[in-house]
C-alpha cells in the first residue's frame, strides 16, 4: 500500500519533492517498507554507507522512521533507518514512556540512490503477531545547510512529534 508523507506545516525543504512509503505485512510478523525520496539528492545530507549496525540518535540527521503499536494499545515501538544502512529499535510502555534498547531487533536495511530518487529498504522480523498494527510512518530530512524537515502521513497540532498518536494513522490487519 503506498502512502505519501506530508511535510510538516512549520518545515521547508528545497532538496526534496515528495516521498512516499509502501508497507507491507508480508507474513505475521515481518514488515516491509519501501521509502522513495525524489528530488535534488544532491542538495540533501546523505549518511555515507556503513556496516549495517545498531546505532542510536539517527534522527538527528536524514533518517527513515516507523512507529508500531501492536494491538491498539498505549505501548509501541520505534525503528529508524539511515541510508548509510544503519538502524535503530526502542520499545516505549506508552508516549515518550520507559524507553528501552530493543537490542535482540531483526532490522535489515537496503539502499539504492539515483540523482533524483533515493530508495531505502527496511525489513523488520519478528514483530508482534496476534494483532492489528497501527503504524506511523516518517522521515527527517537533512539538507547539506543543515536544514531539517520532517514528514509524516499525519502530523498533531504544533511542533514535529512522531511520537504523537495523530501519527498512527495507517493500519496493517492481522494475518
Amino acid at each position: 500500500m503506498r502512502q505519501i508523507l506530508k511535510l510538516h506545516p512549520d518545515s521547508r525543504c528545497d532538496a526534496v519533492r515528495e516521498i512516499a512509503v509502501e508497507a507491507a505485512r508480508i507474513d505475521k510478523a515481518t514488515l516491509r517498507l519501501r521509502y522513495r525520496a525524489t528530488g535534488a539528492m544532491a542538495g540533501l545530507r546523505i549518511p555515507q554507507p556503513a556496516t549495517p549496525a545498531r546505532t542510536d540518535a539517527l534522527w538527528q540527521h536524514t533518517c527513515f522512521e516507523a512507529f508500531l503499536r501492536p494491538g491498539g494499545g498505549d505501548a509501541y515501538l520505534e525503528f529508524n533507518f539511515a541510508p548509510s544502512t544503519e538502524w535503530a529499535a526502542y520499545s516505549f510502555a506508552s508516549y515518550r514512556n520507559e524507553m528501552r534498547v530493543i537490542a535482540d531487533a531483526s532490522v535489515s536495511v537496503e539502499v539504492e540512490q539515483a540523482d533524483d530518487t533515493l530508495y531505502v529498504v527496511a525489513l523488520l522480523e519478528g514483530l508482534p503477531e496476534d494483532a492489528e498494527w497501527q503504524l506511523g510512518v516518517s522521515a527527517v530530512m537533512e539538507e547539506i545547510g543543515g536544514r531539517r524537515s520532517y514528514w509524516a502521513l499525519s502530523h498533531p497540532p504544533g511542533k514535529p512529534d512522531f511520537h504523537h498518536s495523530d501519527c498512527f494513522a495507517l493500519e496493517l490487519p492481522r494475518i
